[in-house]
């Protein structure tokens, strides 16, 4: 009879006593599972992922635009006038609106009011010193908003927006630096100057703090700024998508001056503020590019070099038109 033990065979016997049978559980577990579910059907495989941002993008979802830092799930104050009203602007989730009592109105403040009363946003007047609290005493300006976690995007879905854009792709990354406001100025100058993107590692390197929101002076709203854990994998991906990738040294073999990239999709990798480019970056990109200087300065600030040369970029693009 099935399922007895008591049968011939149904117990084994050794040198550590009777064994019983599996009593069929090993048959079972070589019973298939069904058919592969398909890519865009695995929760947190790559292609899942872009096909809920086509999904979002189709529907005309808002962005999620918070200033925690990578990893983190916690809300932060973004904190003054400019940023705020920028950030309101750009519809950003926010939780509250935090106002100083007493501040010398001006036309930010009253807009970032408006604008947070439209969206129906607690609007919460608090002492001077409650914000210098909440914001461990950096100049706020009187006025605070309450934002949730920074969504960073996929580098996929990044490559897909710079092919589906009409203008000449350019995009910016960034090696090993981890100062927050050279990152927030960094963001200002991509905008400025038509950049579609920029890219940070998720290791040694500054997040979407509240200190890179206020330097960027609330421009991080306007362009997308991917995670990528391997920087020089991200950069080959780029490459393999059509793009050159020139890289900021001090002793690039090639002067910005000489650099001809009107119609080249381009990206651009700024080093470090003290090390400059990673021996593996360096090696990833197809050139590297100095920035003329005269003898009286050695360096240029990060945020300052990739303003420039975005600049540059962006001359040569105009009068390529």
């Amino acid at each position: 009879m099935a399922g007895n033990s008591s049968r011939k065979g149904a117990i084994r016997k050794g040198k550590k006593g009777a064994t019983t049978g599996s009593g069929g559980k090993r048959a079972r577990g070589l019973a298939g599972k069904g058919p592969t579910p398909k890519a865009t059907e695995r929760k947190g495989h790559p292609a899942a992922r872009r096909a809920a941002a086509a999904e979002r993008r189709s529907e005309g979802t808002p962005r999620r635009r918070g200033t925690a830092g990578k990893n983190s799930d916690s809300p932060e104050l973004l904190v003054g006038r400019n940023p705020v009203a920028e950030a309101l602007r750009a519809v950003i989730p926010a939780n509250a609106l935090y106002v100083a009592v007493g501040i010398e109105a001006d036309e930010r403040v009253t807009e970032a009011i408006h604008l947070a009363a439209d969206r129906g946003l607690p609007i919460l007047e608090v002492s001077k010193s409650e914000i210098d609290r909440r914001t461990g005493g950096i100049l706020h300006q009187g006025i605070a908003l309450q934002v949730p976690a920074f969504e960073y995007d996929d580098l996929p879905d990044l490559l897909d927006l710079v092919a589906q854009s009409t203008a000449m792709p350019l995009l910016v990354a960034l090696d090993g630096v981890t100062d927050p406001r050279n990152l927030g100025a960094i963001i200002r100058s991509a905008v400025a100057f038509g950049a579609q993107g920029v890219i940070v590692p998720t290791r040694r390197s500054a997040g979407v703090t509240a200190t890179a929101w206020r330097t960027s002076a609330g421009t991080a709203a306007r362009i997308p700024v991917a995670q990528v854990t391997n920087l020089v994998r991200a950069l080959r991906d780029c490459q393999q998508a059509g793009m050159q990738v020139i890289g900021l040294d001090a002793d690039g073999d090639t002067s910005l001056d000489e650099l001809a990239v009107a119609t080249e999709p381009l990206v651009i990798v700024v080093g470090s503020e003290g090390r400059g480019l990673s021996r593996l970056v360096g090696e990833t990109c197809d050139s590297t590019v100095s920035i003329p200087m005269s003898g009286q300065a050695e360096s240029l600030n990060a945020s300052v070099a990739a303003a420039v040369t975005m600049a540059e970029v962006a001359r040569q693009r105009r009068l390529a038109r």
